[in-house]
């Protein structure tokens, strides 16, 4: 579904923020159940607006639907309240009352009181009142942004009206692609209610004949023809697919079902159906960064459907991203072993608690993903990563080595590329020069790739006319990065072009301002062209940056006795060397 690639338009989130007059993001708050000091007298119901004000500015919906709610019972004005507790109910997941709370006043934000629409239609449909959903839709549309939704959202609210024929014409939104695909998929699910199956299997048809579909909703049509008995076309079908994605678990795990003729997934219900198509809207939204807007859309389509997987995934994915890694390990809790999406889900949640600083906790969740699906690719990368995160550098290429052996015929750079890292970490350095340049057969072009192989070339003096070629493509494709241009200044001032280097240098200092690393290179070659006291401040600086061992050992011993040469005696030297 993320992999749908839809133009929108910009969407804009200010009205869901709703944070005029939020205090400064300086300000620090502590939660509603704190018995410590507050900047705002939560005892008033002033105080507990701003304080909600605050707490949905920092992306916590909970704790900001209960300051307006308590704001509420001391007496503050509904008219203040009204947009920013819809706000937060909606993204805490409190979706009934969000729909209770929706604003219908006039002067009421235009996006807001569209998006409150959608939610009372998504909440008609929740409780079985699919009449009063369509109603709502036919009488007050949403409108931007929200078109879309509401689009897919008409043929299953006529469904739940008991609208046989409303629910079988396929939504259109002029060139929308979305809306097409997915309108579509719907409109094949409720011909399939209707026992209208050759209706339903055109369509489906047409979805899988699509390539820009077809990877989407072959699992749709293989369903189908399951729930139709016909196991051998199933087979068929997903053989086909398997052979542009031969690893893909769902694909696997739908063909020896049909191979061994076991119960078929069930024809979604309404609530389902209704659900997926908020999920395909929600996934766009993410896909354009528009993060607010996701999560409101993932939260009604779980009001629809609580047992949706990759919906929660989601939601735990935008949580994080959002600085809330406990709201997002709540979340990813709710996806259940057993389910496809579990050793996923269970990767985040360990890079959630490595987020929140409980590193051996972070650990233990990786192992327990790892070894209940021990052929799952992502659950056993994501340990590889947290190992090396941790520096357990060894034990990662532990775990990476069987991973990189069954996909030698097709390896994945960025395998390589993850193995090399720990490798070079553990001193075993022709082993990640080795995967270096594997990986750079796969991807020849791969900044990362030149970056790391030349720096590390280049910090060794070895090949260091290739290695500056390499630099310098890493800089052109991403001329924004401190750490390639240091790579490339680095590069100049083992050549012993100091002027050059010095150039570059502080250019990578700008963008790297804390970076130990990039501050002594830029001492060093300082020192090189004789600017000793800028070079003495700089290595000075190292030491306040929380350099490692080494470099701090570094910093103070040239502190204490320099470089050698300066000025034209030092680039005198370096041409009679070379």
């Amino acid at each position: 579904m993320t992999r749908i690639q839809v133009l929108l338009a910009c969407v804009s989130v200010s009205a869901l923020a709703a944070c005029s007059s939020a205090p400064p993001s300086s300000i620090t708050l502590r939660g509603p159940a704190s018995t410590g000091s507050s900047l705002f007298d939560t005892r008033s119901s002033y105080g507990q607006f701003l304080a909600g004000q605050a707490a949905l500015r920092d992306g916590k919906s909970k704790e900001a639907a209960g300051y307006f709610g308590t704001a509420a019972v001391l007496g503050e004005d509904p008219g203040v309240l009204g947009e920013r507790s819809f706000t937060a109910l909606l993204l805490a997941g409190e979706i009934t009352r969000a729909a209770a709370a929706a604003p219908t006043d006039p002067d009421a934000t235009e996006a807001v009181k569209r998006l409150g629409v959608l939610t009372r239609v998504v909440e008609s449909i929740a409780i079985g009142k699919g009449k009063d959903a369509q109603a709502l839709l036919k009488s007050q549309p949403p409108g931007f942004p929200h078109q879309q939704a509401a689009a897919l959202l008409g043929p299953w609210a006529a469904a739940a009206a008991g609208d046989s024929e409303g629910a079988i014409v396929q939504p259109t939104l002029r060139t929308d692609k979305l809306v097409q695909y997915f309108g579509q998929q719907g409109q094949a699910r409720l011909f399939e209610r209707a026992k209208r199956y050759d209706e339903a299997e055109t369509d489906y048809k047409a979805l899988v004949a699509n390539a820009a579909t077809a990877s989407i909703f072959t699992l749709d049509y293989g369903s189908f023809l399951e729930r139709r008995k016909r196991h051998a076309d199933a087979v068929a079908l997903y053989d086909n697919a398997l052979r542009t994605a031969p690893s893909d678990t769902g694909l696997l795990r739908a063909r020896a079902r049909a191979a061994a003729k076991g119960a078929p997934p069930a024809l979604p219900t309404i609530r389902q159906g209704a659900a997926e198509g908020l999920v395909a809207c929600a996934a766009t939204f993410a896909g354009e960064r528009q993060s607010q807007f996701a999560l409101a859309y993932l939260r009604l389509a779980l009001r629809l459907d609580p047992t949706r997987d990759e919906a929660w995934v989601l939601v735990g994915d935008l949580l994080n991203q959002g600085e809330d890694p406990q709201g997002a390990i709540e979340a990813y809790a709710h996806v259940q072993p057993g389910s496809p999406h579990y050793a996923s889900a269970q990767s985040k949640t360990a890079w959630a608690w490595n987020d929140i600083g409980d590193k051996a906790k972070a650990l233990d969740v990786a192992k327990a993903a790892s070894a209940a699906a021990p052929n799952d690719r992502d659950a056993s990368v994501a340990l590889a990563d947290l190992l090396r995160a941790g520096g357990q550098w060894n034990e990662s290429v532990a775990v990476l080595d069987p991973i990189i052996a069954r996909e030698a015929q097709a390896p994945d750079w960025r395998l390589l590329y993850l193995r090399a890292v720990a490798l070079e970490q553990a001193k075993r350095w022709p082993e990640a020069e080795r995967d270096l340049k594997a990986a750079l057969k796969v991807n020849p072009d791969e900044p990362e790739l030149l970056n790391f192989l030349g720096y590390s070339w280049i910090d060794r003096n070895e090949n260091l006319a290739e290695a500056l070629g390499m630099v310098q493509k890493a800089v052109a494709a991403r001329p924004q990065s401190g750490a390639m241009l240091d790579s490339l200044g680095w590069a100049y001032y083992r050549l012993g072009d100091y002027k050059t280097a010095v150039q570059k240098l502080e250019a990578a200092v700008e963008m790297e301002p804390g970076d130990p690393d990039v501050n002594g290179h830029l001492g060093d070659a300082y020192w090189k062209v004789g600017r000793q006291t800028e070079a003495k401040f700089q290595w000075q600086r190292v030491l306040s940056l929380e350099p490692d061992d080494k470099q701090k050992a570094e910093s103070e011993t040239k502190l204490k006795t320099g470089l050698g040469p300066t000025g034209a005696a030092a680039i005198k030297s370096t041409v009679a060397h070379n």
